[in-house]
Order: structure tokens, then C-alpha cells, then sequence
């Protein structure tokens, strides 16, 4: 979580300088990520229902309404043709790209790039799970697998056929100009703001970008903090404070690792993430397991009750005696 409020906090300097000439510089970063926790401390403290759902809320409708303003404004028949073909090279590539480690081309890419991407994606699953399952309460597995799973990678194939398809078509038909800052000048932060400028509205997207990319991080922050600490006091009522401290403890090793790591700050978080992302890999499929596990000793036995389910294959189905 740490790393991922780095992360943010480059990308947010970047829009800042951007639209403001605020100064990239460590100093700054380490400011916003101070008023990043305090968002985010404030969030947790305030509730799952009050602070967490209200910000999570106002962040779905603001990054819809930018997908659907860079769509409409876009090349519209361009994009919802490339949205449909993207779906088909995606399902067609998912196996192979799996089984896909570089080995006769030896680029870097996949070590550079792709481990990356999965160590940090692996190191969100544990909490994300378990957040995801609080906040689901009351739904059956199928329910919760089709709204974590299916749904959100729908939206993910749009949104990334919406973005990366419109950069396509920019460095294609339009200006241009996005390979020269991402590729050229290694801008990855400050890639959004590049591409948003051959919009129209360019400064209110891009402050309104800033907005979505503060409150994600935050509500992600906050929903970190709420898990880790419901696992360190064992149970989901603890006090505020202990919330605060997570919160706090995750804006610290952010900061410290973007100034004291002696290394570019992309760098500093890749090699961070990296690192950490092989215990969480294992830790993973353990956690696999213990589910297995828990689903096969239970079994609902009506609304709101469980019972063992060795309980179940020795008496009658209400619990009762041999039949």
C-alpha cells in the first residue's frame, strides 16, 4: 500500500506541475503524501459507511464520466470497434500470454515490466479479499465471484480499450506526441496529463484527474488500513485510533522510501514491490487452501446459520439424529 501511495503521489505532482508549476522534487512529494494519509486517515475514521463508501462513490462516477467524455469526444466508431475486437485479442492471448516468459527474445521487458506489475497486483489480494468479502456480507459466492471477478474486468477491457486505443489514434491521426514524453522522456507519470491535453477542456480534465487519482489512493489507503487492523485485533469493532495508526504507519514507509531509498523514485518502488511480491505470491495460494478448507467443514443449514458440515453427513439434514 505504501508503494502504491508513491505511485500516486509522483502521478499527482506531475498534474500539479503541470496545471500549476508546482515542482517535482521529493520535498513536494512528501508533502502530498502527507495530505494523502490525512484524506485517508480522516476516510477510515469516519467508517465503512460514511467516509470509505462516499469517497469510493464520488471516485466510480468521476472516472465514468471521464471514460464517457474521452469516448464521446474521441474517435467514437474508432473506439467501439476497437473495444470489440480488443475483447476477442485479449481472450485469444490470456493462455499463451501466461505461459510467456521471454525466453528466446531476452528484451527485459517481462522483468522490467510484467513481474512488476504482478508482484504488485499479488501483494493488494490478500487485504482486497477480505475487504471485498466485509463489505459483500450477505451474499452467496456466486454473487460475490461475478461482482469481483467478471465485472470489474469488463470494465477494465473498456477502459483500457478507451484510453490506450485513443492514444493509438492520437500518435496515428493526430498530434502525436505521447511516445516522445512516456518512451523518450521516460514521463510515465505525467503520461495521463500528456494525453489529455488533445482533449478539449484539457485543464478541467486534468484537475478533475487529479481528483480521481487522490481519492483512489485514498480509498484505497483507507480500506488497507480498516483490513490490517481488523487482522491485527482479530475482530471487525476495534477503536479508531488503532485505524489511525495503520493509516499513519503507510504514509511514513511511503515516504521514506521515495527519499531515503538513494535511487530514482519509480525505481526505488518497483524494486520495493518486487521484493515484497514473492512472500505474498506463497502466501496466496495458502490462503487458496485455508478457503478450500473452510468451504468443505461448512455448509448453510438456512438464513444466517452454519453448522459443521461432518455434522450434516451423520444426522438428518436439520442437524438431528441418524435417520
Amino acid at each position: 500500500m505504501a508503494v502504491t501511495i508513491g505511485l500516486g503521489t509522483m502521478q499527482i505532482n506531475s498534474g500539479l506541475n503541470e496545471l500549476f508549476g508546482v515542482p517535482e522534487t521529493r520535498l513536494t512529494q512528501v508533502v502530498l503524501i502527507g495530505v494523502v494519509t490525512c484524506i485517508a486517515v480522516a476516510s477510515v475514521a469516519s467508517g465503512l459507511d460514511i467516509g470509505i463508501k462516499w469517497l469510493s462513490t464520488l471516485n466510480i462516477v468521476l472516472a465514468v464520466a471521464l471514460l464517457v467524455f474521452v469516448f464521446v469526444t474521441g474517435s467514437s466508431v474508432y473506439l467501439a470497434r476497437g473495444i470489440i475486437e480488443t475483447t476477442g485479442v485479449y481472450l485469444e492471448a490470456l493462455v499463451p500470454l501466461s505461459f510467456w516468459n521471454d525466453t528466446f527474445d531476452n528484451t527485459g521487458w517481462q522483468g522490467s515490466w510484467t513481474v512488476f506489475y504482478w508482484a504488485w497486483t499479488i501483494t493488494w489480494s490478500p487485504f482486497v479479499g477480505i475487504f471485498i468479502a466485509r463489505v459483500s456480507k450477505g451474499r452467496t459466492i456466486r454473487e460475490f465471484v461475478v461482482g469481483v471477478l467478471f465485472i470489474p474486468t469488463a470494465f477494465s477491457i473498456v477502459w483500457f480499450s478507451v484510453f490506450g486505443l485513443s492514444a493509438f489514434d492520437i500518435e496515428r491521426h493526430g498530434g502525436g506526441g505521447l511516445v516522445q514524453a512516456v518512451v523518450v522522456e521516460e514521463d510515465l507519470p505525467g503520461a495521463l496529463f500528456a494525453f489529455l491535453e488533445h482533449y478539449p477542456l484539457t485543464v478541467l480534465l486534468s484537475a478533475a484527474s487529479i481528483v480521481i487519482v487522490v481519492i483512489f489512493f485514498t480509498t484505497s489507503s483507507d480500506s488497507a488500513s480498516l483490513v490490517v487492523d481488523m487482522l491485527c485485533s482479530g475482530t471487525a469493532k476495534n477503536p479508531t485510533r488503532q485505524r489511525v495508526f495503520w493509516g499513519v504507519a503507510e504514509g511514513v514507509v511511503a515516504a521514506t522510501v521515495l527519499t531515503a531509498s538513494g535511487v530514482g523514485g519509480l525505481d526505488a518502488l518497483q524494486q520495493t514491490i518486487i521484493v515484497f511480491g514473492l512472500p505474498f505470491f506463497v502466501i496466496a495460494f495458502i490462503m487458496m487452501a485455508a478457503l478450500l478448507r473452510s468451504l468443505r467443514r461448512e455448509t448453510v443449514a438456512g438464513p444466517g446459520r452454519v453448522r459443521p458440515l461432518s455434522v450434516r453427513r451423520r444426522g438428518r439434514p436439520d442437524g438431528g439424529g441418524a435417520p
